[in-house]
């Protein structure tokens, strides 16, 4: 085990487009770990929409993220050396350790998920970590989708939007995509299953939506807000549900942001529109992830990953996040 401990850290609030200067590499000596603490050596470090608000500290759900503090971000890691019972050296454990190689924590004061031992890394990051748990409560608990339903799902590719369109399918549902590429949406309709894909990026999506949802949506998981959330706010079906999952279309916008236009069309139809975060169901993750494992045996439910080598490459990934380089689960092998 090395006695350096690499970190980045928060060295500036973004302004637009997150930037290389806005973090700072530092080497730090290795933390030790005391009486019912244990000390991890992350593996997988998770690349997420969420940062970008956690730089600018406009997400007041979390603690504040402080200029010089190590920046946050969620992770995989073993336990290399244990003072607490229910952690021995050698489990699989996830949490938010931050961009840094080593973290101590006592299971509270830093969080911490056990997997056993058959679980993959990349697994417990994504589809059975908050990725999956994402999509699970986000599309089963707001968006309730029953048989037959249409639902769409903006930045369908990516870590959550493809795994909550596979559980509408699932679901019995008729699940339609929008995407950024002429791969992205091939992915999502030969191997994920999904009716139909819009790459709105080549297609007229209004159009598109029309084609592919005549009656109307029935859910709609938002990943992207914007222009895209109007366009399916005016198009859902009494009694819609749209789940507001995450906004990337204006994380790095700068200027007064405008509102949906479209938002009345809530009332007329008699729908909702609801937002959640995922840590609210931190007490229900295990029944979450038994069932999303079942369905994994099965073969109905698959994760994608984009895995990028290097720790001296996380600031630049995250960068690429925002340019849409990843399909599935974005994550940097530390070691």
């Amino acid at each position: 085990m090395t006695n350096i401990n690499r970190q980045f850290l928060l060295a500036a609030r973004p302004h637009g487009l997150v930037k290389e200067t806005d973090f700072e590499y530092r080497e730090a000596p290795v933390p030790e770990p005391g009486d019912g603490e244990v000390l991890i050596r992350t593996s997988y470090i998770s690349l997420d929409p969420s940062m970008r608000g956690q730089m600018e500290n406009r997400a007041d759900y979390v603690a504040p993220l402080e200029i010089g503090q190590v920046m946050r971000a969620g992770a995989v890691g073993r336990v290399v050396e244990s003072h607490h019972a229910d952690f021995p050296e050698g489990c699989l454990v996830s949490g938010t350790f931050g961009m840094q190689d080593y973290v101590v924590t006592d299971g509270r004061r830093i969080p911490l998920r056990r997997f056993d031992a058959e679980v993959a890394p990349e697994a417990a990051l994504g589809i059975l970590g908050g990725t999956g748990m994402t999509a699970y409560f986000g599309l089963l608990d707001v968006g309730r989708p029953e048989a037959g339903d249409t639902v769409v799902i903006s930045g369908a590719a990516g870590a959550t939007g493809s795994i909550a369109g596979q559980i509408a399918k699932i679901r019995g549902c008729t699940v339609i995509g929008i995407a950024g590429s002429t791969d992205k949406c091939h992915w999502l309709t030969e191997d994920l299953g999904f009716d139909a894909a819009i790459n709105y990026k080549q297609e007229d999506v209004a159009s598109a939506l029309d084609t592919h949802c005549p009656n109307g949506i029935d859910v709609y998981f938002d990943n992207v807000g914007g222009e895209i959330l109007d366009l399916c706010l005016a198009r859902i079906r009494d009694g819609a549900r749209v789940v507001l999952c995450g906004g990337i279309s204006r994380y790095n916008a700068t200027g007064e942001l405008s509102g949906p236009k479209n938002y009345f069309n809530l009332v007329f139809r008699r729908a909702r529109m609801e937002g959640f975060i995922v840590l609210d169901y931190a007490k229900r993750f295990p029944e979450a992830e038994a069932q999303m494992r079942e369905w994994m045996r099965e073969g109905r439910l698959q994760q994608r990953v984009t895995v990028v080598d290097g720790f001296e490459e996380l600031p630049r990934t995250l960068i690429r996040l925002f340019e849409g380089y990843n399909t599935g689960k974005l994550m940097v092998k530390t070691s």
